[in-house]
C-alpha cells in the first residue's frame, strides 16, 4: 500500500509524521516525491524504520538507488542523496556505479593510509623490537635465552631500547657497553659486545631490519678493546692459582666465620658464615677439578657414595671446541666426605644444590656471586643492596689479586702437575675433549680409569694434609705440612 503525507499529494513527509507511523504499516510504501519512496520495516523490539530509495530508468527499465534508512539517516541526508543521484544522471552517470566507484576509491584511500602508517611504523622500528625478534627466532641458548634476555632487559633496553634502529649509532652501542664497564663488569661487557654484534648481524640479513641498516651496521664499528681499556685481558686467560697457604687460609676463614657467629651476642645481626653448601661446593670443585656449573647442576641420582663415583652427563658439561662428553669422577676420600656432608643437608631433594623451591638446581652463578661479593675491594662497583659487600674471602691480604671458583679448577690441575701426574691424565680428569683426528679417537679408547682414580686420590690426600696442618696450626696460614706435594716451589709457592 502506498501512503502519502497527511497534507496530500505533492507534499513531503515530516519527521513528526514518520514518528507517528505504527507497526500496522509494516511493508507499506511512503511516497516523498521526485522519485523518492520509502518502505516501512519493523526492526528489533518492533522499532519502525523506513528504507528510502530513488527510482530512475536504466536501459528502459526501472532501477533503484538506495538513499538511506530513517531514523539512522536524517531526512535531509536522504533527500540530498536523491538529489546527488539525479545530478549524476544528468551527467549520464549511473548513480549506483558512481557509488561503487566511490566506495572502491575510499577503500583504496584507507588502504593507502594504513600502508603509509605501517611503513612509517616500520621505519621507526626500535632497537628493542629488533632484539626481541632476534631472541624469538634468531638465537637459541641452552636456557631458552633466559640469561640473554635478562642482560638485554637490564643493560640495553633501558638505555637505547626505544631508539629507532635506523638512527642507532656506534656511540649509542658504545655507551651501553661503557656503562657496564663503569660498574666493574668488563667481562660481562665483552660478552654483551659479542651478543649485540650477533643480533645486529642477524638483522642486517633480514627484512625489514636490513632496510633500516642500509647506511651501515653500527655494531660492526665497535671496538671492544677501546671500551674495556688496555688493562683488561680480552683473551680472558687467567693464571690465578691458590697457593697451599691460601688454601689453608680459606679453611681457617670458614672456621673463624662459624666460630664468630656461634659466639655472637646477637646472631640476628651478626654476619653469617658462608653457606655450608657453598663451602662444600668449593672443596668438591678443588678436589675434583670440575667446573662449578657442572657441580651446581648435579643430581643425587648421579652420585654413588658407596662406590665413590659421580657421573656428569654431557648435557651438563661445558665441553671444549664445541664438543661435550660424559665424565665419571672417582671421588677421593676428601671429595667423598664433602659429598656425604652435603647429602645430609640436601639429600632429601633430587638436587645436590637445590633451588629455594627444590624444583631445580640453584643458579650456576650462585657460588661465584657469593665469592665475589666477599672480595669487594676488587669490584669497581657500588655496594649492591641485599648482597654481601665485604672482604671476608680476600686471601693473602689481596697481594695475589682476587680469586674465583673457576680458579680452583686451575689450582687442582696445577697441584696434580706438581704431584707428578701425567698431563694426559690431568686433561682427562678435567674432561677435556682431546685434540686429534676422529680416527685416532675412535681407535685409542682407553678410559684411563685407574690413572684418573689415582690422580684424584693423590690430589685429595694433598688437600687433606694442607687442611689438617691448617687446623693444627691454630689459625696460622703460613705453615705447610712436609711433603705435601713433590715440589712446593713449582706451583704453590
Amino acid at each position: 500500500m502506498t501512503r502519502y503525507p497527511k497534507s496530500g499529494h505533492g507534499r513531503r513527509w515530516t519527521v513528526a509524521e514518520l514518528k507517528a507511523i505504527g507497526a500496522s504499516w509494516h511493508g507499506d510504501t511512503l511516497a516523498d516525491g521526485d522519485g523518492l519512496s520509502g518502505t516501512v520495516r519493523l526492526g528489533d523490539g518492533k522499532a519502525v524504520t523506513v528504507h528510502w530509495r530513488y527510482a530512475f530508468k536504466r536501459e528502459r527499465r526501472v532501477a533503484w538507488h538506495y538513499c538511506g534508512t530513517w531514523p539512522v539517516t536524517t531526512l535531509e541526508s536522504i533527500r540530498a542523496a536523491r538529489d546527488a543521484a539525479r545530478d549524476a544522471l544528468k551527467r549520464r552517470v549511473d548513480p549506483n556505479e558512481k557509488r561503487e566507484a566511490d566506495r572502491l576509491a575510499e577503500r583504496e584511500r584507507i588502504k593507502a593510509i594504513i600502508e603509509d602508517s605501517e611503513r612509517r611504523k616500520a621505519d621507526d622500528a626500535s632497537v628493542e623490537s629488533m632484539v626481541r625478534a632476534w631472541l624469538r627466532s634468531g638465537v637459541l641458548r641452552k636456557d631458552g635465552n633466559a640469561e640473554l634476555t635478562r642482560v638485554f632487559e637490564k643493560d640495553v633496553f633501558p638505555r637505547i631500547g626505544a631508539k629507532a634502529l635506523r638512527a642507532t649509532t656506534e656511540e649509542d652501542l658504545g655507551g651501553v657497553l661503557g656503562a657496564v664497564v663503569s660498574r666493574g663488569a668488563s667481562r660481562l661487557a665483552v660478552t654483551l659486545y659479542r651478543d649485540i654484534r650477533q643480533a645486529f648481524r642477524w638483522a642486517d640479513k633480514r627484512q625489514p631490519w636490513r632496510r633500516l641498516l642500509m647506511e651501515g651496521n653500527p655494531a660492526e664499528l665497535l671496538r671492544i678493546e677501546t671500551i674495556v681499556g688496555p688493562e683488561y685481558d680480552l683473551s680472558n686467560v687467567r693464571s690465578r692459582v691458590l697457593t697451599a697457604g691460601e688454601i689453608a687460609e680459606l679453611r681457617n676463614i670458614f672456621a673463624r666465620m662459624a666460630s664468630d657467629h656461634k659466639h655472637a651476642a646477637d646472631k640476628r645481626i651478626a654476619p653469617r658464615p658462608v653457606q655450608m653448601t657453598t663451602q662444600h661446593a668449593l672443596w668438591i670443585s678443588l678436589s675434583t677439578a670440575c667446573r662449578m656449573g657442572e657441580l651446581l647442576m648435579a643430581q643425587w641420582k648421579h652420585v654413588d657414595l658407596d662406590a665413590g663415583t659421580w657421573f656428569i652427563p654431557k648435557e651438563n658439561a661445558k665441553g671444549t671446541r664445541g664438543k661435550k662428553q660424559d665424565q665419571r669422577i672417582f671421588l677421593s676420600r676428601f671429595a667423598r666426605e664433602h659429598f656425604t656432608a652435603l647429602h645430609r643437608l640436601t639429600g632429601k631433594t633430587a638436587w645436590c644444590f637445590p633451588s629455594t623451591d627444590a624444583e631445580t638446581h640453584v643458579d650456576t652463578k650462585t657460588v661465584s656471586k657469593q665469592v665475589g661479593d666477599r672480595q669487594h675491594r676488587f669490584k669497581n662497583r657500588v655496594s649492591l643492596r641485599g648482597r654481601r659487600n665485604d672482604d671476608s674471602l680476600v686471601l693473602s691480604a689481596g697481594l695475589n689479586g682476587d680469586w674465583t671458583p673457576h680458579d680452583l679448577r686451575r689450582t687442582a690441575a696445577t697441584m696434580m702437575q706438581a704431584l707428578g701426574i701425567a698431563p694426559a691424565v690431568i686433561d682427562r680428569c678435567k674432561n677435556h675433549v682431546l685434540a686429534g683426528s676422529r680416527v685416532r679417537r675412535h681407535y685409542m679408547i682407553h678410559e684411563y680409569d685407574e690413572e684418573k682414580r689415582e690422580a684424584w686420590d693423590r690430589l685429595g690426600a694433598a688437600l687433606a694434609q694442607i687442611l689438617a696442618a691448617a687446623a693444627a696450626s691454630s689459625g696460622r696460614t703460613d705453615v705447610f705440612p712436609p711433603k705435601v706435594i713433590a715440589s712446593e716451589s713449582v706451583a704453590l709457592a
